[in-house]
Order: C-alpha cells, then structure tokens, then sequence
C-alpha cells in the first residue's frame, strides 16, 4: 500500500519521503516511524504526513503527542475531508488491514487535495489544541 501511495503521489508532482522501512519487519516499532514522521511534519509547517499502520491507532496515538500535529485516523473519504476542512489535520492515519489500496488512494488525494476550512471556530479550536500539556 505504501508504494502504491508512494507512486501516486509522485505522479501527483508532490515530493516523497519515505522514512519508513524498505522491507516488512514484524519486530519493528510503529512508536519509531511515528516519531519521525511527526518530526518531519512539526519542523515544516507546510508539510503533511501519512502513516499506515495496521490498524492505525498507535501511530496516530504517537503522532498526536507532538505539539502542532493533528493526526486524524480515517476510514473513508468523508473523514479525511471533515478531518481536513474543520480539523486542519496534518497527518494521515491509514489502518491498512481495514482498507483497500484504492480507498486509501482516494482518501489520500482528498487529504492531499483538501484545504483547511479557515472559519473562526475552527481555528480557535486548533488553538486551543496546541494549548493542551
């Protein structure tokens, strides 16, 4: 799934970079690419981040403990775009056991394509967000 979105997006003329592992590991840490991601996307206020994960929950556990990140876990195109226009969401949660490589493509060309709704009450809950220790 991951090369798949991977294409994609290139295709899309965005740039990729993938700090996740080259191969299938089942000792690996969700905690570890998580991490980096978020890194990625806190250092760089106009980047956003996709995570797949088998369910999605860990990453998206670890991802929303860094201040400036909202990571939103989705199951549909519908949640990725409420979860872009009203949440301002900047990385992706994908639970790849539970979707297909052509529903993640379309939630990730929502996501990609989708822009921050920008009305006051929802930055003012964004704010609020980042205010949480």
């Amino acid at each position: 799934m991951k090369e798949d979105i991977k294409a994609m997006l290139e295709r899309m003329g965005l740039e990729v970079v993938d700090v996740g592992n080259s191969v299938l590991d089942t000792d690996d840490d969700y905690v570890d690419f998580a991490v980096k991601v978020a890194q990625k996307v806190v250092a760089d206020s106009g980047a956003r981040g996709i995570l797949f994960c088998r369910n999605g929950i860990g990453m998206s556990i670890t991802a929303n403990r860094f201040v400036g990140v909202r990571c939103g876990l989705v199951f549909n195109e519908e949640t990725t775009k409420k979860g872009r226009t009203d949440d301002d969401i900047n990385i992706l949660s994908l639970p790849a056991d539970y979707i297909s490589n052509e529903e993640a493509e379309k939630m990730v060309r929502v996501f990609m394509e989708t822009e921050f709704d920008g009305r006051e009450r929802y930055q003012r809950r964004i704010n609020k967000l980042d205010e949480v220790k």
